[in-house]
């Protein structure tokens, strides 16, 4: 499934996209300036790591083939144990290799990203459950929640790697680092 270019519309939320913009933008762009990258030339990857409750972000320009981790957030909180989602209402946080699906810019959690669980591994092992969000706030039932000042930077990320042609922004969900010591 791709993700079309967003548009908003008066009154959609667009409002706390100002707003997140009046108050991020100049972050990003400092942070962007450190990797030589523009916010109307990137595309992104986020890579969460459960154990370490840390969403990297990682960036790269619309021509290039590699990315490169720019910054690292932290996830405020964790609900669930280390191990994939299985059903709907086990709080846990899914783990595999997903896709922002959809923006929603009028989250009950302020601003937040939708991801694709259950995708087609999950649903072939069976695995149930929707609604499955990064987003602002610092409550979760098997989200990634980021609290609202960082996910105004997130978002502002993903909302411009869209407008710029992105239309799959990855997602990877992992239990811990892939480290031989780990694994």
């Amino acid at each position: 499934m791709t993700l079309p270019v967003v548009q908003h519309m008066p009154n959609d939320g667009a409002d706390r996209i100002q707003i997140a913009i009046r108050d991020k933008e100049s972050i990003i762009k400092a942070n962007l300036d450190l990797y030589q990258l523009h916010k109307d030339d990137m595309h992104i990857l986020f890579v969460a790591y459960k154990e370490n409750n840390e969403l990297h972000l990682y960036a790269k320009t619309t021509t290039e083939i590699k990315y490169r981790n720019i910054k690292i957030y932290p996830i405020c909180k964790r609900s669930g144990t280390l191990g994939p989602k299985k059903a709907e209402g086990d709080l846990q946080v899914p783990e595999g290799f997903y896709h922002i699906d959809r923006f929603n810019p009028k989250s009950k959690y302020y601003l937040s990203l939708g991801i694709n669980y259950p995708n087609a591994v999950d649903k072939n092992l069976g695995y149930t459950g929707s609604d499955i969000f990064i987003h602002g706030q610092c409550e979760t039932k098997g989200c990634l929640p980021m609290t609202d000042e960082l996910i105004k930077e997130i978002y502002l990320y993903a909302f411009w790697a869209n407008a710029n042609g992105q239309q799959q922004i990855p997602v990877y969900i992992f239990p811990f680092a892939m480290t031989n010591a780990n694994i």
